[in-house]
């Protein structure tokens, strides 16, 4: 498995974070990568919830896996190229003084044959692009509402 983690503090409280990262079908409207995000399931918060996320030509389907409400969100990644396995990505919000550390990780289980794993570093590199985009995206999202 890979594990890439970045962070950045948002000049906002969790609770004004937290109410754009949990908004789970309006990923579009901050993720610079995402060109639209819809509910697949008519439940809208919680483990069990799914979006379908447009990127470019690739749809992906994600589905929440761990709800920490203010606190954390995981979501499973499917749709991937067959290179990678597994994907989830984890948001983590810990209150910073007046502001808010905003973390975001990925977890990546590259295909088991020797050419995926090969494959799954360029996917990486790309998780770490878009997910810098969404933190950026994020953050400025919240800090000019």
């Amino acid at each position: 498995m890979t594990t890439t983690s970045q962070s950045r503090r948002v000049a906002a409280s969790p609770e004004r974070v937290w109410a754009v990262l949990s908004a789970f079908d309006r990923i579009c409207e901050w993720a610079p990568a995402v060109d639209h995000s819809s509910y697949l399931t008519s439940r809208t918060k919680g483990v069990g919830t799914s979006r379908r996320v447009q990127v470019g030509r690739s749809a992906l389907v994600e589905t929440v896996i761990s709800w920490d409400e203010g606190r954390s969100l995981s979501y499973r990644i499917e749709g991937l190229p067959p290179v990678v396995e597994l994907a989830e990505n984890t948001w983590d919000l810990v209150p910073d003084g007046d502001g808010t550390l905003v973390s975001l990780t990925v977890n990546i289980i590259p295909g088991r044959r020797p050419p995926a794993r090969l494959a799954a570093v360029a996917v990486v590199r790309r998780f770490v692009s878009a997910n810098s985009g969404m933190l950026n995206g994020l953050a400025d999202a919240v800090e000019k509402s």
